[in-house]
């Protein structure tokens, strides 16, 4: 690990990169009349109506009156309230009725696939207000003299048109979909993973050996810094029984992988350790230099991901992910990403962890796990050249088989319904409790026949 290592790009060549990415859409014109979801810019939250005011929600497909069908005459007509339009009485966004002069707009395009809403004669857009310290959403909308993101929306279609997809080794990275293992540690068949109470309810029923050979290619694990190293637990290493180190899984996955040299897996870590013992533990697992995948060095950022055929002819087929916080990182001085394992933050868009406790009603709302933590990132975050992957998750705050048999069972119907249309991207990787239950694999297979937009 603390070789040299060897860069993909002496394999694929950035003109070889930018010649696979998924074009970017061309320069916008006025968007085509259809039902729509209206997102912030900045927020990448709904609006919707609620109950005449038109404030910002988190996403939820059909269930929230945030569905509105953009007419003929540029009137933006709520589908649950036929008749009634987005509009505005004084500086407020309102639902008011669709002939009324209060809601018209003229919609803009600004830049690819982004609209302002202004009223006509006017300087006076729509707009979110600026996000307060401690915001709870929802919050209502305002017409304004914004700029910037605060005005810009995009319209994201309800059915969008998808196109399928090349084969798999022309796919890029951005294109496919991956079975992920939410806790894949916490199995109870390679090790205890907390005190003895908590292992009844494990996230997952096999171990990491079954997991890959069922088709699992994302691993979600917790590490937390003992005197013996990086040791997968939750919340605390304290009373666990049959301990296992980091080391141990990852090894298990190169193994895999130089067995499998068409695979790819991704590792996300949820990192409670020092950099200098994450990097210690990262040391001791062979080959795994051979396999670790550096976006970094590969111009990702500006020419978008390679292919899978790419990846796997240059035999970088692991991705690792920390959600440390870089800052914190730069002011100890050591970066986690000089030695392979890369920010999260970075590269990829989440929406928040829980769908509700482990059993009773659920929500399927899917929004930004980071954008309310202080970070602002949208799950709708996408740069000039580059969308970061999208990591869904979809699961509960506990593990109990029955409910998580039942949700793996409606992945796909929520990957569609809501997590799709709110990220304005695939995801890239369904994340679930008991992957042995419900088939969620046929939700990935699903996933895995088209390319969206």
């Amino acid at each position: 690990m603390r070789t040299p290592h060897a860069l993909l790009a002496t394999t694929v060549t950035a003109a070889a990169l930018a010649a696979t990415v998924v074009a970017p859409a061309p320069a916008a014109a006025a968007p085509s009349p259809g039902v729509h979801y209206l997102q912030s810019a900045t927020t990448g939250l709904n609006a919707a109506d609620a109950s005449g005011a038109v404030e910002q929600h988190r996403p939820r497909g059909d269930e929230d009156h945030q569905r509105w069908n953009l007419r003929a005459d540029g009137t933006l007509e709520n589908t649950d309230s036929p008749g009634t339009c987005l509009g505005r009485a004084g500086d407020q966004a309102r639902t008011v009725a669709c002939a009324s002069p209060e809601a018209r707009w003229e919609i803009a395009p600004v830049g690819a696939d982004r609209f302002t809403l202004t009223v006509p004669g006017s300087d006076r857009r729509l707009t979110v207000a600026p996000k307060p310290s401690g915001a709870v959403h929802p919050a209502p909308l305002a017409v304004g003299t914004g700029t910037g993101d605060l005005a810009t929306w995009y319209l994201t279609p309800v059915d969008p048109v998808t196109r399928p997809l090349p084969p798999r080794d022309r796919r890029t990275l951005d294109q496919v979909t991956f079975l992920t293992a939410h806790n894949a540690y916490a199995n109870g068949v390679d090790g205890g993973f907390a005190p003895p109470f908590i292992d009844l309810f494990p996230n997952q029923d096999r171990g990491i050996e079954r997991q890959l050979a069922d088709g699992v290619r994302g691993f979600m694990l917790d590490i937390h810094q003992t005197p013996d190293g990086a040791i997968l637990c939750h919340n605390s290493c304290t009373l666990v029984s049959r301990p296992v180190a980091l080391w141990v899984d990852l090894q298990r996955i190169v193994d895999f992988l130089r067995a499998h040299p068409d695979q790819f897996v991704t590792v996300f870590l949820e990192d409670y350790v020092d950099p200098g013992v994450l990097r210690a533990e990262l040391a001791r697992v062979q080959g795994l230099s051979d396999v670790l995948y550096r976006p970094d060095r590969t111009g990702v950022r500006e020419n978008g991901w390679p292919t899978m055929g790419q990846l796997a002819a240059a035999g970088h087929r692991l991705l690792i992910f920390t959600d440390h916080s870089r800052a914190a990182d730069r002011a100890a001085g050591t970066t986690r990403d000089t030695f392979g394992v890369m920010y999260q933050r970075e590269w990829t868009v989440e929406n928040h962890w829980s769908m509700g406790p482990g059993v009773g009603a659920s929500d399927w709302s899917c929004y930004s796990r980071w954008y309310d933590a202080g970070t602002d990132i949208p799950l709708t975050r996408t740069e000039p050249g580059f969308r970061p992957l999208f990591v869904m998750n979809h699961f509960r705050d506990s593990a109990i088989a029955s409910t998580a048999g039942t949700d793996n069972s409606k992945l796909a119907d929520r990957a569609r319904r809501f997590c799709q249309p709110a990220a304005r991207k695939k995801p890239n990787y369904l994340a679930v409790d008991r992957y042995d239950l419900g088939d969620p694999a046929a939700a990935v297979t699903a996933l895995n026949t088209y390319a969206y937009p």
